[in-house]
């Protein structure tokens, strides 16, 4: 791996490499046999708010040896209008690797392309990676396997979350199912990308209006809040949308006996889920929320690992 830009451009192999070190991570924090950042300086550069994400970077990047340092958009000149192009050439040429949380999924891109140094998306409009393999490894840890399960969506299925499950699935073996009204469910574009004609490997993908059939003998439900950031001017018209799309009681004893209720947080209780259901399954919740820090060091290690020569 050089980068971490999307799950889109993330091989197969790539994606269970990281989750099978992440594993490793996990089991073996603070008492890791190497600190391959160690010598070096990352950069985090957010234009987005963050709780989990900055922290676990931090704390990732510092467990593995390495120095920090957090940049928002208003303490570089990104927040002035310098081209992204011009700050990912000075970020490269100081900074060991880049760690980026904004709008565009293009300036994660062309950042990487222009510094010349490790990148990672720390989410964008686009994608949010990082977010679901910290994902699958929760289901992995809690289920056994993600192979052959059921993972319902539910609410908005063409934000960043759901785009990047939406990836996932078409590489690896389980079933996505997402649940979202006709005007909040993906680009048939990206659906074609992702899951082409005559496709062979990975899984399946079901898109639906239909709540009460995707949630049916599911392995997991996830949400994520209706209101994404930069979203805000459309609040009310979303919670409108969406209200009748929220994870209750009802919706769970429809899913497999013993399924994972997953939210990926920031939440807000007697919205997209409830308060009772969010605190029957804040277990699976908040260790999916630290595993965050697990995958993420692993896909920093990885990142600066030695490549074998060509």
């Amino acid at each position: 791996m050089q980068h971490l830009l999307s799950l889109e451009a993330t091989s197969r192999d790539d994606i269970l490499t990281v989750l099978d070190l992440a594993v490793k991570m996990k089991s073996t924090r603070g008492r890791h046999e190497a600190h391959p950042l160690r010598h070096q300086c990352w950069a985090l550069m957010f234009s987005k708010s963050s709780t989990r994400t900055r922290v676990s970077f931090e704390v990732g990047i510092r467990e593995l040896g390495g120095d920090v340092i957090f940049l928002a958009a208003d303490d570089i000149q990104l927040g002035r209008g310098e081209p992204i192009e011009d700050t990912a050439r000075v970020i490269g040429r100081m900074c060991h690797g880049a760690v980026i949380r904004t709008f565009g999924q293009d300036e994660v891109e062309n950042f990487a392309k222009f510094s010349r140094i490790p990148t990672i998306n720390a989410l964008t409009d686009g994608e949010h990676p990082c977010q679901i393999l910290a994902d699958l490894q929760t289901v992995a840890e809690k289920l056994g396997t993600f192979s052959g399960k059921v993972i319902t969506f539910i609410g908005d299925g063409a934000c960043n979350v759901p785009l990047s499950w939406l990836w996932a699935a078409s590489k690896l073996d389980f079933e996505l199912r997402i649940a979202a009204p006709a005007h909040y469910q993906p680009d048939p574009a990206i659906v074609a990308r992702a899951f082409p004609p005559g496709k062979i490997g990975g899984g399946k993908l079901v898109i639906t209006d239909d709540l009460k059939a995707a949630a049916r003998g599911a392995d997991v439900l996830y949400t994520d809040v209706w209101v994404s950031m930069g979203k805000e001017e459309e609040s009310e018209y979303r919670i409108a949308q969406l209200a009748s799309y929220q994870i209750d009681a009802a919706l769970v004893k429809l899913a497999k006996p013993g399924a994972l209720v997953m939210h990926c947080l920031p939440a807000y209780r007697g919205k997209e889920i409830t308060a009772e259901v969010f605190e029957a399954h804040a277990d699976t919740i908040f260790t999916q929320a630290e595993n965050r820090l697990h995958a993420q060091k692993a896909i920093l290690s990885l990142l600066v690992a030695p490549r074998a020569p060509k």
